[in-house]
């Protein structure tokens, strides 16, 4: 029998029924992921949001059996607060691909195998990151393009300033949001990019802290991967050249849980910026394994598979990579 409701809510006007049920999973969530509501009322409206979410993640369910939706960190978040505070929510126009720098690659002269994963390559890949409650997911993934690129390079895979980047990139909006391409305009301007350790990360824009002195990595250029949406040169490229920079719209990801998330459970309004790193065209539902900025507790310890051929989430429209000093 189904478990009887035991708690009414009434939060901006709407009443909320809330059964067992969904308060014993809401207690687990709040005690999973540190959860701390500064008064009952604050507890309350978060529980019917968690209701809310709990219903979209269920109707997102029903309409695939290759995703996994369900309970995530950002369950007691609305879509809105989801949007604005950690996805990003100020963007300058996106520049046209085919206005960019942009060489061919010479597909005859690389032979994809049907999956690949830099992962299993030592020192290519830095562990997953965490922007935190902070837009910035754009300097997180231009980052981890310039760290795999001068790893690839012959250097020491070492993890770089995320910070550097979001507090002082003159043409983009820290927390606000950016592009990976400008992020490596400014790499490029400013001479290099210091070490995590020795500028780490606030999770806040903050002012320019950037010292010259304790520079580490350093790229003399960039380019675009596809000036046409073409996923098969996508593959080639990161076999031929390592990990690539793509920008999705990301929307649907507060629900996700595992598995592949398809074309069909997503939109193409860019908002998110993130790592491709792999790819699995041989698999019953074809994928790109790609690489979050959300802490190893979401997805797939850190990372989620979207669906190959199918420019899934906007993910082939803006694709780049940093060209790193040997």
């Amino acid at each position: 029998m189904k478990a009887v409701v035991v708690l009414l809510l009434v939060v901006v006007g709407v009443a909320f029924a809330i059964d067992q049920g969904t308060i014993q999973s809401f207690i687990q969530f709040s005690h999973q992921y540190g959860k701390f509501y500064r008064s009952n009322q604050e507890y309350q409206y978060r529980l019917a949001v968690f209701n809310s979410n709990l219903m979209r993640a269920s109707k997102l369910q029903a309409s695939t059996n290759v995703t996994s939706f369900g309970v995530t960190k950002y369950m007691d978040m609305t879509p809105e607060e989801f949007k604005s505070v950690i996805l990003m929510s100020k963007l300058s126009p996106k520049e046209d691909p085919k206005n960019g720098p942009y060489t061919p690659l010479n597909n005859t002269n690389v032979k994809a195998p049907s999956s690949f994963d830099w992962r299993t390559r030592a020192g290519v890949v830095t562990p997953v990151y965490n922007q935190g409650q902070c837009g910035s997911c754009w300097a997180f993934s231009a980052t981890e393009n310039i760290e795999s690129q001068y790893a690839l390079a012959g250097h020491p895979l070492k993890s770089l300033s995320q910070q550097q980047i979001v507090s002082c990139d003159p043409l983009d909006y820290g927390c606000g949001g950016g592009w990976p391409y400008n992020a490596y305009k400014y790499v490029i301007s400013a001479g290099g990019q210091e070490l995590y350790a020795d500028y780490p990360y606030t999770a806040e824009t903050g002012t320019c802290q950037f010292n010259k002195n304790y520079i580490y990595a350093k790229i003399t250029g960039w380019n675009y991967v596809t000036t046409t949406q073409n996923e098969q040169e996508m593959v080639n490229y990161l076999v031929a050249h390592g990990p690539l920079s793509i920008c999705v719209d990301a929307e649907p990801w507060q629900y996700y849980t595992g598995g592949v998330l398809t074309a069909a459970n997503c939109g193409d309004s860019i908002d998110h910026c993130v790592e491709a790193i792999g790819y699995n065209t041989g698999a019953s539902t074809p994928y790109w394994i790609v690489r979050n900025s959300w802490g190893a507790d979401w997805g797939i310890n850190g990372y989620i598979y979207l669906q190959y051929g199918q420019d899934t989430c906007a993910m082939a429209q803006v694709v780049t990579n940093s060209v790193a000093q040997r």
